[in-house]
């Protein structure tokens, strides 16, 4: 098995309220994906394969990054579809959407609940889809010689974070809540299985003049 560096995406539209118009990166995410590049080309880190999803703000993130390697598109490597599993929450269970950033400490948590609990009628994808999923396209990634950068959603990597460390699901939204973007999260093998060796380091934000550039939203 090859190690993972899994990247969650520059900063997107933070003030959108569905999938479509949320696709984007904002001007601070480009910037966010160039420093990313550059650190990676500073420090000589050696990745011979670049996989992202399909979205757009996976591949403006890769493109930003200026990288080298063309990279090659999966769609199982694809963001869950909060904002849409949110409103089905809110129209099937009248719990609304959150407007301020402290209430998505529970509301996450609580959709995450719902959706495995088949108690959202006309989901995009099941849970369980939504798992195998994610542990298929990262294994067969890891089946092939060399390090791999895999550009994608922060639901994505607390996904493969929760199937690497046994997490339940209050654990697994805590870890998702974390995510920074483009943040760095490397799965490396250890006993034929994942170790998470690395978690959430943007060494390319941490200076100064570029700590405000560390955003979750």
């Amino acid at each position: 098995m090859s190690h993972i560096t899994l990247i969650r995406h520059g900063q997107a539209n933070s003030t959108a309220t569905d999938e479509e118009s949320y696709d984007k990166l904002s001007d601070l995410g480009h910037r966010q994906a160039a420093w990313l590049g550059e650190h990676l080309q500073e420090t000589a880190n050696h990745h011979s394969r670049l996989f992202t999803g399909t979205l757009t703000r996976h591949q403006e993130t890769a493109n930003s990054m200026g990288m080298e390697i063309e990279p090659v598109r999966d769609a199982r490597l694809n963001e869950l579809e909060y904002f849409t599993m949110a409103q089905l929450l809110e129209d099937q269970h009248g719990i609304p959407f959150p407007h301020e950033q402290g209430a998505f400490s529970t509301h996450l948590p609580t959709v995450f609940t719902y959706w495995r609990d088949g108690k959202l009628e006309g989901a995009p994808e099941t849970w369980d889809e939504f798992h195998t999923r994610v542990e298929d396209a990262l294994q067969e990634i890891a089946a092939e010689p060399g390090p791999a950068l895999v550009v994608t959603s922060g639901g994505l990597i607390a996904m493969a974070m929760a199937q690497a460390m046994g997490l339940d699901i209050p654990a697994q939204a805590r870890v998702a809540l974390a995510i920074m973007h483009t943040s760095m999260h490397r799965l490396f093998p250890i006993g034929g299985h994942w170790s998470p060796v690395l978690f959430n380091a943007v060494p390319h934000l941490d200076r100064p003049d570029r700590r405000q550039a560390q955003t979750h939203i």
